[in-house]
């Protein structure tokens, strides 16, 4: 539905460009056809100022949505980054601690302090008795043992990262990040932890045209952010993916290699 709307009111508009092409073009004749030898000098020049608005205005219609989401993928890039930021200090915190954490200074000292353990699996064969106390029957029996063998600081995977600026949302200043955690239950009668991070999209286009943040914030196309917010996680379902297409994730390993 709202694929349609969009279409509509991208054809309402080229038909009011065409018509008013139509007009002027008709107008032209009428003057060149009845109007007065001295008075057509005048009417020239209205036309040609005339002509030149609407060679404008066809210009601008076409050209304001294209730098739209020029501007808009810009913006949405460096939120990205930010929010992918967060998902792996989340990951990180879920893989020592078992759940994930929605204090936001704790989870920069988390980065900070914590370690991750190292460990190694082994399988040993031992023996186990299957029979009785009084009749033993000794079994081998394989048994996988996980040892762990040291400790890296977490930090050491963050060390080209953001992390201590991840939860202020680039361009909007004094804006952070939402960050929520909950439960979801995966099957029947097991409930197991979820995050999302998130902000809206509106206050990341503020000052650009009102009709197209407006469709912005209605996009549904499997090419597009969809939805008024970008996030990454969610609370509806067990994902520590993000709402957005591929494409976005292949801008990100670009900026990050201008960065480098």
């Amino acid at each position: 539905l709202h694929r349609v709307d969009r279409r509509q009111r991208q054809m309402c508009i080229r038909d009011r460009i065409i018509l008013a092409v139509v007009a002027t073009f008709g107008l032209a004749y009428l003057i060149v056809k009845y109007l007065p030898l001295k008075y057509k000098w005048m009417v020239s020049i209205v036309l040609v100022v005339l002509g030149t608005f609407l060679v404008f205005k066809i210009y601008d219609g076409i050209m304001k949505p294209i730098n739209f989401n020029k501007d808009k993928r810009v913006k949405y890039v460096k939120v990205i980054q930010h929010l992918k930021i967060i998902r792996d200090a989340e990951l990180a915190f879920y893989k020592v601690n078992g759940n994930y954490t929605a204090n936001k200074e704790g989870l920069i000292q988390f980065i900070d302090s914590a370690k991750f353990a190292i460990t190694e699996v082994r399988d040993t064969v031992i023996q186990v008795n299957k029979g009785s106390k009084w009749q033993p029957l000794m079994v081998d029996v394989e048994k996988r043992i996980v040892d762990t063998i040291g400790y890296e600081p977490i930090l050491k995977s963050f060390e080209d990262k953001d992390y201590k600026n991840m939860f202020n949302v680039p361009g909007v200043e004094g804006k952070q990040f939402e960050l929520v955690i909950g439960l979801v239950e995966k099957i029947a009668g097991l409930e197991v932890p979820v995050f999302e991070a998130r902000t809206e999209k509106k206050d990341l286009l503020v000052g650009m045209d009102i009709s197209l943040v407006k469709q912005e914030m209605e996009a549904i196309e499997s090419d597009q952010i969809k939805g008024e917010y970008v996030s990454v996680g969610s609370l509806n379902e067990v994902t520590t993916g993000g709402n957005w297409p591929p494409s976005y994730d292949k801008a990100n390993r670009e900026e990050e290699e201008n960065d480098q």
